[in-house]
């Protein structure tokens, strides 16, 4: 986290443009590739002034798992997703396992609806 908060901030002086991608960590085990580290956005947007998305197809590769992971990284604060899809994923030559198809006509809508929850004077927000 320090390196990479450390990297955004020295290049955001001079370039407000810059917006920080959580994408999951390595991790040892065999069953995940990668693990996406919502605490990572919540700490984010509580602590820096800069935007923030999450990319579920990355931190996890298993598209089964990308819309739950991504409408949690919503919920967790991020601004945004960036979401890998296809029209065929089976047959993409990279990142199919992890691209949705017809789940993302789905997932659009719950994740601008969480999004819209976390808004000052939302239903149920102060």
């Amino acid at each position: 986290m320090d390196e990479f908060l450390g990297a955004a901030l020295r290049l955001y002086e001079g370039n407000p443009q810059i917006i920080l991608c959580e994408r999951g960590d390595k991790t040892p085990d065999r069953i995940h590739r990668n693990v996406l580290n919502l605490n990572n956005v919540a700490y984010l947007k509580q602590n820096y002034h800069l935007p923030v998305i999450v990319d579920p197809s990355h931190g996890s590769g298993v598209r089964k798992l990308v819309p739950d992971l991504g409408l949690a990284g919503i919920a967790a604060g991020a601004d945004g997703l960036m979401v890998e899809v296809h029209y065929n994923p089976e047959k993409a030559l990279c990142d199919g396992a992890q691209s949705l198809c017809r789940e993302f006509k789905d997932l659009v809508p719950q994740a601008r609806a969480i999004y819209d929850l976390r808004r000052p004077g939302a239903p149920g927000r102060a």
